[in-house]
């Protein structure tokens, strides 16, 4: 289980590693590139090797995949197992009141407003449970039922910590001006009647797991962090050098198990941001995305269109999980006539993924010890196809730059789970905007034109921005035609 530190990150300071993971329950699976010979025989023997390792790694393997079928279930059908994870120390949310209301924060005075220019935005109506609420609203737009999972750590968090939540619903809930905290989806979740236990009906007679993904030892209510692979929404409410600013990301650190998006909420002090900077997405489900578009108007307006990954599809995102991570690996054809792996296997709709990290952790993996370091510890091949998939996710521990979202105090926040439309690609083209907005520099004549313009979003995310194809790791018949033809090179030096 991955369990994080605060993630609090300096606006514009590079190499802020993600807090340190503990792992337990997997073994690790390496990759060795054979080695040898003079310096002739090296290049020659390196040329020989990235020849036939092209063929292997240009692109995803073609899928059997009807287009036009759209996804009816995140349910797997593998059965719940049960966790063999030692349980981490709580996390107390502090008992202190929140701090005065500034000129920044969401007064008891001012209604929270209404944006219904901004799709997908609800609108809370039950009452805070203090008097400067921060609107938490979560809502579930998948096929199927899920468990969202919130954990505080710090600040006053909602008043629970995990519930039911069926297609189509969203629950209101507030936290604290000063909440840190993480919220998450759990499936196939089978509870006792009160809650404080999985129920008898996943086979483990009332111990153990009781959701597929995301559990939190058993209990609806959650106390702890999920169970990895889960993909989390993050925030800090209170970040900043003088705790004037909002950190904010999707992190696919501890893994992917549903799309997930996160929609501002504007308060009275922050409705001058342009939408198209703050709402972020990641989906990387097949059968989810949209057709390719370099540009969108789900949870924003016309006035500003958000930038879209433009390159995917649903056949190749539904291929991105390097196959020693799957969680639930769909099992070997009966009659052996495919290699195992092979990605002309089908992979289920509902694939969740342990990221490298969790799966192994291993330091170069989890950039510890000698690795803690962003100029030695170098994305591995989980996260660069997480960030192929979903350019705005955190995808390894050093991603910082490229995958948190940060603005002026004020405002709440909507957690969606399933959006519509396909992965955002905010940072890497509205990156330095939203760092000018987010220390103070306002919303500059140049900046309003540059967000509003269409044509400008479209052309510079048809410059290589939004990643391309994925890379896979080749099988074990190509490493070893390239081990025979290396040492063919070494000898006949």
């Amino acid at each position: 289980m991955v369990t994080e530190k605060s993630p609090i990150i300096a606006p514009g300071q590079k190499g802020i590693r993600k807090p340190t993971p503990d792992i337990e329950g997997h073994s690790p699976a390496t990759y060795k590139q054979p080695r040898g010979g003079s310096l002739g025989c090296f290049m020659r023997g390196a040329l020989s090797f990235l020849l036939i390792l092209h063929e292997q790694t240009t692109g995803v393997a073609a899928q059997s995949f009807d287009p036009t079928r759209l996804p009816t279930t995140l349910v797997s059908k593998a059965p719940v197992v049960s966790p063999t994870w030692k349980s981490p120390p709580a996390v107390t949310p502090t008992s202190k009141p929140p701090p005065v209301v500034g000129p920044t924060s969401i007064a008891s005075s001012v209604p929270i407003p209404r944006s219904s220019n901004i799709k997908g935005t609800s609108n809370p109506t039950s009452t805070p449970p203090n008097p400067t609420p921060i609107p938490l609203v979560i809502t579930n737009s998948c096929p199927d039922t899920i468990w969202p999972g919130i954990g505080t750590q710090n600040g006053i968090g909602p008043e629970v910590g995990g519930f039911e939540l069926a297609p189509g619903e969203t629950k209101p809930l507030f936290v604290s001006p000063d909440w840190q905290g993480r919220v998450w989806g759990r499936t196939n979740c089978s509870f006792n009647n009160d809650g404080t236990g999985p129920s008898n009906l996943n086979g483990v007679n009332g111990n153990g797991a009781a959701c597929m993904t995301g559990d939190c030892f058993g209990r609806l209510n959650c106390e702890f962090t999920g169970q990895v692979p889960v993909t989390l929404a993050e925030f800090n409410l209170l970040g900043g050098i003088n705790s004037d600013q909002t950190f904010y990301d999707i992190s696919l650190v501890d893994g992917y198990n549903l799309p997930l998006g996160i929609i501002y909420i504007p308060a009275a002090n922050t409705t001058w941001i342009p939408p198209n900077l703050t709402n972020c997405v990641c989906i990387a489900s097949a059968g989810f995305l949209d057709p390719p578009s370099r540009s969108g108007l789900y949870y924003t307006n016309k006035t500003f269109p958000i930038p879209w990954e433009s390159d995917q599809t649903n056949p190749s995102v539904g291929g991105w999980c390097p196959w020693d991570l799957q969680e639930y690996p769909p099992s070997k054809p009966g009659d052996g006539i495919y290699p195992y792996p092979d990605d002309s296997i089908q992979r289920p709709v509902f694939d969740p993924c342990l990221s490298a990290c969790a799966a192994t952790g291993n330091p170069e993996d989890c950039c510890t010890g000698k690795y803690d370091d962003p100029s030695v510890c170098i994305p591995s091949l989980y996260s660069e196809n997480a960030k192929t998939v979903c350019p705005d996710a955190y995808s390894y521990a050093f991603d910082d730059q490229t995958s948190t979202f940060i603005i002026p105090n004020g405002g709440g926040w909507e957690v969606v789970f399933c959006p519509r439309g396909r992965s955002t690609n905010i940072l890497r083209i509205f990156g330095e905007e939203l760092r000018t907005i987010a220390s103070g520099g306002g919303l500059t004549r140049e900046i309003l034109e540059r967000v509003r313009n269409r044509t400008y979003i479209e052309s510079a995310n048809s410059k290589g921005l939004s990643g391309a194809g994925m890379v896979q790791r080749p099988g074990a018949a190509v490493f070893g035609v390239v081990a025979l033809m290396w040492m063919w090179m070494v000898f006949w030096c």
